[in-house]
């Protein structure tokens, strides 16, 4: 008899239990007959695990289940084949609450048994009920593996390029300790998903790590960067400069520039927002933004009247501005 077979046969028997002694049962002591069914089940759940947990599990088990009624869930009606962070109950618990830092391992681990069945225990004990089937594949074995941590659809990333520009908060290597080059040095990568080379979490865990604080306040819990949004939509690495031949590989320290010399820092923007960018623009000027001509103007470098060589800044077939 497998996992899942062994787990529900103990939990109907004392179902059953319960059903033939209620007639026999007077209705105020009906209180003390649901306290002698919910051990039942307790017991019940220990059994059917016992070939696959330790004793340290075991009591682990008991302790996660010691709950009041008023702490469990029993919508039976609901949807439990899929889980959501917008339900109520789910969005009003903290992160640390269900996923624990540990180490500093770069992929999140999915919730522990006692992280669900404090409100979900009548889920976790009923037939036919697809939860399982959240976190584990082949149920049918006896012990069914455990899925990969899925990525972060519903979750947004909040970063604070200001933030980090400043006090012991500003890596040592300034922008390039998480901007690298790519594209042969024409771009630079912007940090996203958990792991890799540009990963988000392999950058900002050299100093998010666990338990870490600043200020007296934690920054190693996953709210600290992630907000539930519609969509996670990671911030481009294209630009408007790219398609009139600019690199940054020629923009850089062999040219005494660095990364302020070009773009400035907007606290309080939106992310897309938050550093500027020079404008793509050498003949068409616009005197609020810096462009191309702040530097190309015939003294700093090649510029101004120097046409001869339109293909120098520009590609393609055509000459046309970039839209």
């Amino acid at each position: 008899m497998n996992y899942t077979a062994r787990h529900h046969y103990h939990t109907l028997r004392a179902q059953e239990f319960y059903s033939a002694r209620s007639s026999h049962v007077p209705v105020s002591r009906t209180p003390v007959m649901k306290a002698f069914l919910f051990a039942l089940i307790l017991i019940s759940i220990c059994v059917s695990t016992a070939s696959t947990v330790s004793a340290s599990s075991f009591l682990t088990v008991v302790a996660a289940h010691s709950t009041t009624p008023s702490q469990q869930v029993t919508q039976m009606s609901g949807d439990f084949s899929r889980f959501s962070h917008r339900l109520a109950s789910h969005a009003s618990r903290s992160c640390n609450d269900c996923h624990r830092r540990t180490d500093n391992r770069l992929v999140p681990t999915l919730p522990e048994h006692r992280d669900c069945t404090g409100c979900h225990l009548q889920q976790f004990v009923s037939v036919n009920i697809p939860m399982c089937a959240i976190c584990h594949t082949g149920l049918n074995s006896g012990n069914p593996p455990v899925k990969n941590f899925p990525g972060i659809a519903s979750f947004n990333v909040s970063f604070d390029h200001a933030q980090h520009d400043r006090g012991a908060a500003r890596p040592a290597n300034g922008c390039v300790a998480c901007h690298a080059p790519l594209r042969r040095g024409v771009a630079r990568t912007i940090p996203a998903g958990f792991g890799g080379t540009n990963g988000g979490h392999t950058q900002c865990y050299v100093c998010h790590t666990p338990g870490a604080t600043a200020n007296g306040r934690d920054i190693s819990s996953c709210g600290v960067c992630h907000k539930q949004a519609n969509s996670y939509r990671r911030t481009p690495t294209t630009a408007k400069a790219f398609q009139v031949n600019f690199s940054h590989a020629d923009h850089g320290t062999n040219q005494n520039l660095n990364c302020a010399d070009c773009h400035d820092l907007r606290p309080g923007l939106p992310q897309s927002r938050q550093v500027s960018a020079t404008v793509a623009q050498q003949h068409i000027l616009n005197s609020r933004a810096q462009s191309c001509a702040t530097c190309h103007n015939g003294r700093r470098a090649f510029g101004d009247t120097n046409f001869a060589d339109c293909k120098r800044c520009h590609t393609g077939s055509s000459f046309a501005m970039p839209s």
